[in-house]
């Protein structure tokens, strides 16, 4: 993907699971409330979010599970050592580059809400920068009485001035987008508002926005997400926006997106992205006539723009002018002639991945054309360059090996690109490429965090239930002894074509590795670790197989001597907490510890549920019978059974959590209180589809589940 702003269907939105800081955990968003689907649900009560009688249930809950595990002796010092790992200092500051200067979002424990603030490259560069003040949330959330958390900006290419920023209550999904002036350092007078509601917004020039978002009440899609796209002049009320283009009520995904591209020339290009359903959405230019639908691929989209060429990166074959550009590649269209004829756009290839490769990222400076190749779930780096009228020319980047190499960010007025390299053992470094001068340098490393001296990774594969080959990565002691007493932590994901690769994870290798425990991540079907086909082999009904992907891992793990069921547990978020319930329902005597966060759960009613219905491409729906005959067999509210015994799991979840939402977790902890099953749940107030709203709060979820993870496979 690129890394402009560009939200499409078949990509997640983010949050970040605590104890796993690496970890992308991803879903769409909404804003729809739930529903119950079946009244003989006993427990449907506890879907109205907010309601007085579900909160006071939730706090009794939390006070029993938090005087468990906040009485573990270790607890004090799980807390204090992840609060410091994620209120250190010496943390590479991440920046983003705008009109020639640096900006980067900090929170310490100073700054618990967070400062957004600014430098140049040359004093980046220095082991202490020093950073001007851009907006202080902590100040602005005081002064104004409201409990913001910042969500981003995205600014004016052509004015150097102008930006929207976008600001959540507690860390909802729900944005109030404010224009802001970094020379004054303060929000426009008379400048753009945009009220609270999940919407999409894109600068179309200086003085006009385009906005997808709720325009009249109920004008969302039934996944709670906006289908109508307006633009808005500068002064004027949200009533006069002019509407330019329309999807549907019924269309899937996560709602019409318009968003505007430009290169290092002055060239430039609106797009609306319209979702059909979780992966497949048509393409839309605007045209100096209105939108008309670019002819690509249902399954690709346009993620940026380079010397006047749209890149295309396609999940499906595309045929074109008899030539095939291959599923998993990218691809450019001549821009002029994509305005001219849209209809008959001509197509060249960049980059296509072979078997076990995937495009993990790609992002256009000035001139440039940066990506990102997994091979074998270990990463590469690139550099394109256009030549003629179709050609491209690529160069390696001499990044480090056997690690996982990340697309930070560039700059569209130079050829300038940051990217991240990083290990289970080597903490992350921050490296600069500049084309333009050809220097290539590493210029920030984050502080050993924990002692990784005694630790070993090694990657081994397991073999699948159809035969197919699994990678995964193990950390270990270099000590350990293969008598399968090893508390072992397994985790992935498996879902949305997102891929987990390896990563320094300080909070990880500090209250877990250096206590003797060994961690252990799967690359199983439903990630993209090896491109889109990896991801289609577990769609919707033939899922099954993820879940068989993990269990083998599992087994190979125990075959290996690494570690048994008295000794294992799995740990996963959002789409991985629903593997974690699958894992936990089909395979109760495998595992001793389950770390279910932010969960889907109950697969016959998710529809209803938050976010769900946008979630109909990877999952199926319940009103296809074939479909609803397979939510029913894998869902684990469903599949908990009373004759049953069940490893004691730790369900956590937070209140603020508008993408999937905290039923899930609730429910299905809710029917093991009802059959009598031991567990632990746990709900954050605060902090939307993640751990927490600041540092301090996800330094605690932390503490929490590595108490548990202690008490269980330890102790």
């Amino acid at each position: 993907m690129g890394w402009r702003t560009t939200v499409l269907a078949w990509m997640a939105c983010s949050a970040v699971v605590a104890t796993m800081p690496s970890e992308t955990v991803a879903m769409p968003e909404s804003t729809m409330t739930s529903t119950a689907t079946d009244a003989s649900d006993p427990f449907a009560w506890l879907e109205d979010v907010h309601g007085e009688k579900p909160m006071a249930w939730v706090k009794a809950e939390n006070t029993r599970t938090l005087s468990i595990l906040e009485s573990d002796p270790r607890f004090p010092k799980l807390q204090a050592d992840a609060l410091a790992i994620a209120q250190a200092a010496d943390r590479i500051p991440h920046v983003a580059f705008r009109g020639g200067r640096l900006y980067n979002f900090w929170q310490d424990s100073e700054h618990v809400r967070g400062l957004w603030r600014r430098t140049d490259l040359a004093d980046y560069a220095k082991t202490a920068p020093t950073w001007e003040t851009v907006l202080d949330l902590d100040a602005l959330a005081k002064a104004e009485g409201e409990n913001w958390v910042y969500k981003g900006a995205d600014c004016e290419w052509r004015d150097e001035r102008l930006c929207l920023v976008s600001l959540s209550d507690g860390g909802e999904d729900a944005v109030t987008t404010r224009e802001f002036d970094l020379k004054a350092k303060g929000f426009v007078t008379g400048g753009f508002v945009l009220p609270k509601g999940k919407q999409r917004v894109d600068w179309a020039d200086t003085d006009t926005l385009l906005v997808s978002r709720e325009w009249a009440p109920g004008e969302l899609t039934t996944s709670g997400y906006p289908f109508v796209v307006k633009t808005l002049k500068r002064g004027q009320p949200l009533a006069m926006a002019t509407e330019i283009f329309r999807g549907a009520p019924s269309d899937g995904g996560y709602g019409v997106t318009p968003y505007t591209l430009h290169d290092g020339e002055g060239g430039h290009v609106s797009i609306i992205h319209r979702p059909l359903n979780t992966f497949e959405g048509e393409t839309w230019i605007v045209t100096p006539s209105g939108p008309r639908r670019l002819a690509i691929p249902l399954k690709a989209s346009v993620d940026d723009l380079v010397a006047g060429r749209l890149i295309v990166n396609l999940r499906s074959d595309w045929i074109v002018d008899g030539q095939t550009l291959p599923q998993g590649a990218i691809a450019a269209i001549d821009l002029k002639s994509a305005l001219r004829d849209p209809d008959h756009p001509k197509a060249h290839l960049i980059l296509a991945a072979g078997p076990r490769e995937s495009i993990e990222s790609f992002g256009a400076t000035k001139s440039k054309l940066f990506v990102v190749m997994n091979v074998n779930v270990k990463g590469r780096a690139f550099v394109f360059t256009p030549t003629g009228r179709d050609g491209w020319t690529r160069r390696e980047l001499d990044l480090p090996g056997n690690a996982a190499i990340g697309l930070s960010g560039g700059d569209a007025f130079s050829n300038r690109a940051f990217f991240t390299v990083t290990d289970f053992l080597t903490p992350t470094s921050l490296w600069l490429a500049d084309e333009d001068s050809g220097q290539l340098a590493r210029i920030k490393t984050t502080p050993p965090k924990f002692d990784s001296g005694p630790q070993a990774v090694e990657q081994f594969e397991a073999i699948s239930s159809d035969g197919v080959k699994i990678p995964y990565f193990i950390v270990h002691p270099k000590a350990m002894k293969r008598d399968g007493q090893n508390p072992t932590i397994l985790t992935a994901y498996g879902g949305f074509q997102v891929s987990r690769t390896p990563g320094y994870d300080p909070i990880m290798g500090k209250l877990w590795l250096e206590r003797g425990g060994v961690y252990v991540l799967a690359n199983i079907r439903g990630g993209g670790e090896f491109g889109p086909a990896w991801h289609e082999a577990g769609l919707k009904t033939r899922r099954q197989i993820i879940y068989d992907d993990f269990a083998a891992v599992a087994r190979d793990l125990i075959a290996r001597g690494v570690t048994s069921p008295r000794r294992l547990g799995i740990q996963g978020g959002s789409n991985g907490g629903l593997l974690m319930g699958v894992e936990m329902t089909q395979h109760p005597a495998l595992w001793r510890a389950v770390d279910i966060a932010v969960p889907l759960l109950d697969m016959l009613g998710y529809e209803h549920i938050a976010a769900g219905s946008s979630w109909v491409g990877e999952y199926g729906s319940v009103s296809i019978p074939a479909e609803r005959a397979f939510l029913a067999s894998i869902s684990p509210y469903h599949q908990l059974k009373s004759d049953v015994t069940y490893p004691e799991p730790l369900i956590w979840t937070t209140t603020k959590d508008d993408r999937v939402g905290p039923q899930h977790a609730r429910k299905f902890a809710a029917r093991m209180a009802a059959m009598g099953k031991p567990y632990l749940f746990y709900e954050v107030v605060e902090g939307g589809h993640g751990a927490g709203a600041n540092l301090k709060e996800s330094a605690h979820t932390a503490a929490v589940q590595y108490a548990y993870f202690l008490r269980k496979l330890v102790d």
